[in-house]
């Protein structure tokens, strides 16, 4: 099986709420929106944001499960970048969960939650290169 993740969709409270976040905070553009779910092209696979009672629904889940012990991760190009980003977002409906700091594996993070308390990692590590179109290599 090819080794590939295509869509990762996000269960959502308030749809606009969140668009404010990820088209204003993130500076994303969606590619495609209704009245239930929005989806944004990536580097190389789908984000989705659909309200969490619909997406709970599609999957035939009678009680939506609250975000867990995971988080979402955007890589920028520079140390300086981390900061600068959780606040921009913060700006925007994030709440900041943990304040920029280098772990013990190198390089520089912070995280923060969006509104619908999803977690994201934003990261600066000097050993991942960033292409001109965003893609993330892990290399040592």
């Amino acid at each position: 099986m090819q080794q590939q993740i295509s869509v990762i969709t996000l269960g959502v409270g308030d749809l606009s709420r969140s668009r404010r976040f990820y088209v204003e905070g993130f500076g994303w553009s969606p590619v495609f929106e209704n009245h239930e779910i929005i989806f944004y092209q990536m580097n190389g696979l789908v984000l989705g944001t659909w309200l969490e009672t619909a997406l709970a629904t599609d999957m035939q889940r009678k009680d939506p499960v609250r975000p867990g012990t995971f988080a979402l991760a955007h890589n920028v190009p520079t140390r300086e970048d981390v900061q600068a980003t959780i606040d921009h977002l913060s700006r925007f409906g994030g709440k900041i969960l943990r304040v920029e700091d280098e772990p013990p594996h190198g390089g520089f993070r912070g995280y923060i939650a969006d509104p619908d308390e999803h977690a994201w990692e934003i990261a600066w590590n000097p050993a991942w290169s960033i292409d001109p179109n965003g893609l993330v290599t892990f290399s040592l």
